[in-house]
């Protein structure tokens, strides 16, 4: 039996990466290195992450290849029609990252609402008076109620864990929920959520239907104060709208992982405004999330032994 190459485009975790390379002849090459082209035509596995687009072009120059492996959730980057219409699987490792996410969106609501300053100096009993009352926090969690747009895998764990620091939440989903698993979430509509909600927090998928839907509208319904984060993708939000409102409204803020296109390009409108806070995709990033993605490996040799992968990616019925 020929040793089947495989290609990862990004990098994985050391682990599982040096597990693959025990039983295939692993190949690490950037999609836009200038010899990608000439490994692609002999691979017959490809792991990607989130900078790697596998589209038709991709498709056409990879004869042999059987298997596409998203380390990570979204295959926003992976043409998947193209890729079953030709017969190669896609796998992702879907809860990979819950953890990571769900801790970051209520560290950065934390942060949000109950500002800390560390001193390393002594201050004097005014400064310290002044200190402690110009730092008095207006409102807690528990006085909030949460917006959860997208009830899924993470938005679901995110309800839960906001629900278990008594906050209020809400929900809006394209399906319907059952109660048992709403964990104590209320269904809204999705303009009652942009009302209602203190923190709009978005998780929803990469369908194209989502796109911008967090637009003008969207943002005329939303509170003055508002704290609104964004962890799904880029392209949900309209960045000129998003702009615009947090520009007219100081008091509220916004926390946006995710953006379109990635790196954030020079000339986007919401570079610069004090409440708008951007990181680098990173909401996650956590070694222990990383190692959980990179074990999509185990699906790629799942394939190419000729058995069925753990988590395919499948058409939606």
């Amino acid at each position: 039996m020929t040793t089947p190459l495989v290609i990862q485009t990004e990098e994985l975790d050391a682990e599982p990466a040096a597990w693959l390379a025990e039983r295939c002849e692993l190949v690490a090459c950037r999609y836009d290195d200038p010899g990608f082209g000439a490994v692609l035509a002999r691979a017959d596995g490809l792991v990607v992450r989130t900078y790697t687009v596998v589209d038709t072009a991709l498709l056409a120059a990879a004869p042999r290849l059987r298997v596409v492996a998203r380390a990570g959730v979204g295959v926003d980057n992976i043409d998947l029609e193209a890729c079953w219409g030709r017969g190669v699987v896609v796998v992702n490792t879907p809860g990979a990252n819950t953890r990571a996410v769900v801790e970051f969106v209520v560290a950065s609501v934390l942060d949000a609402i109950r500002p800390r300053l560390f001193l390393h100096e002594a201050l004097d009993r005014e400064a310290w008076g002044t200190v402690r009352k110009d730092l008095e926090a207006p409102r807690q969690l528990a006085d909030c109620t949460v917006g959860v747009l997208g009830f899924g895998r993470i938005g679901s764990q995110v309800a839960r864990a906001f629900g278990a620091m008594d906050a209020k939440v809400i929900y809006h989903d394209l399906r319907e929920i059952e109660p048992g698993v709403r964990f104590g979430a209320e269904p809204v509509g999705r303009e009652e959520l942009f009302a209602q909600a203190d923190i709009v927090t978005v998780h929803v998928d990469g369908r194209r239907s989502n796109y911008h839907i967090v637009d003008a509208a969207a943002c005329a319904h939303m509170r003055e104060d508002v704290v609104f984060l964004n962890t799904s993708r880029g392209f949900v939000v309209d960045p000129v709208a998003c702009a615009e409102f947090f520009v007219d409204h100081p008091g509220a803020m916004a926390i946006l992982d995710v953006h379109d296109p990635e790196p954030i390009v020079e000339t986007s409108p919401l570079l610069e405004i004090a409440n708008v806070h951007l990181s680098p995709h990173i909401a996650g990033a956590t070694r222990a999330a990383k190692r959980e993605m990179s074990w999509v490996v185990r699906d790629v040799w799942r394939v190419l032994s000729g058995e069925e992968p753990g988590w395919p990616v499948l058409p939606v019925e």
